[in-house]
């Protein structure tokens, strides 16, 4: 049977994001903590070994896998910032479009840093993500 690699867990966030190399992306990492949970109304909790995430659902797809994750997160790599929000949600794609400097896969958006993008618009796709998870995926 599957089981989920990235789970909550009582990590602390502030240590993790001690641990990041680069000076810049720590501050960056820092601003996002504050950003997100502001714009997320959730305390920061580690998922896994390296995601900042805020909030939960669980998600059961039609084929019966299912599991939990994070309502909104990010993640300082060493490359990029990986930022998550809601997959399927079609107003991500409208508020991208008037983020800044990022690439964007099904489920992560990728920057390079804060100084790249609109906050304003990040907090706009930190509360539509959100909102519209917790009405897909509403709590039991």
């Amino acid at each position: 049977m599957y089981e989920q690699k990235t789970k909550e867990n009582d990590n602390s966030v502030t240590a993790f994001i001690e641990q990041v190399p680069s000076a810049k992306k720590r501050e960056d990492a820092y601003r996002l903590l504050a950003i997100f949970t502001e714009a997320s109304g959730y305390p920061a909790k580690m998922w896994g070994a390296s995601i900042i995430g805020f909030g939960a659902y669980h998600y059961q797809y039609a084929s019966g896998h299912e599991g939990d994750a994070p309502l909104v997160g990010f993640s300082p790599r060493k490359g990029k910032i990986s930022l998550y929000f809601a997959a399927d949600d079609p107003k991500r794609e409208v508020l991208l479009k008037d983020f800044g400097k990022h690439t964007a896969g099904k489920s992560c958006v990728y920057i390079n840093k804060v100084a790249d993008i609109d906050v304003d618009v990040l907090k706009a796709l930190i509360t539509q993500s959100v909102k519209f998870l917790k009405a897909v995926y509403p709590d039991p």
